[in-house]
């Protein structure tokens, strides 16, 4: 059965450690890409993005390094296995950090559409998330007043 692959490069201005805690962090995972997120930060934990759109577990995870997870979405069929994302941090002359991003086995057919799910969802808005404090600030707290208000 063909499947679909894609690698996708960002830089963030904030260290690795930083963009690794804020991506196991559910409070932060939340207020970085405005889904509700829960997560297990530990490998074998599970976890769930974009309120529930995205599922999956944490495979592995080498602080703060590398996080390596199973992964679907509600658009996958049952008979669909789960993909596989590897985020890779990697720090940056200027202090920040290179996030690579590998997703494979993708259904066929979707992977272009996660690509931009990625670039969109994702990389734009940690960009903005970690470059501008008093938005990050403001997006936390907005996340955990959800978490308090069910």
């Amino acid at each position: 059965m063909a499947q679909d692959a894609f690698e996708l490069a960002v830089t963030l201005p904030a260290p690795p450690d930083r963009v690794y805690e804020a991506w196991l962090d559910p409070d932060e995972h939340a207020a970085f890409t405005g889904g509700v997120a829960t997560i297990d930060a530990a490998a074998g934990g599970k976890f769930t993005a974009w309120d529930g759109y995205i599922s999956g577990t944490t495979l592995e995870l080498d602080p703060p390094r590398r996080i390596v997870q199973a992964w679907r979405t509600t658009d996958f069929t049952a008979a669909d296995g789960d993909s596989r994302v590897t985020v890779t941090l990697e720090p940056d002359d200027a202090g920040g950090t290179r996030l690579t991003l590998a997703h494979g086995e993708i259904p066929e057919g979707q992977g272009e559409r996660y690509a931009q799910g990625w670039r969109e969802y994702y990389f734009e808005s940690m960009q903005a998330y970690f470059g501008d404090t008093d938005a990050a600030a403001d997006a936390l707290n907005e996340a955990e007043e959800e978490d308090d208000n069910p």
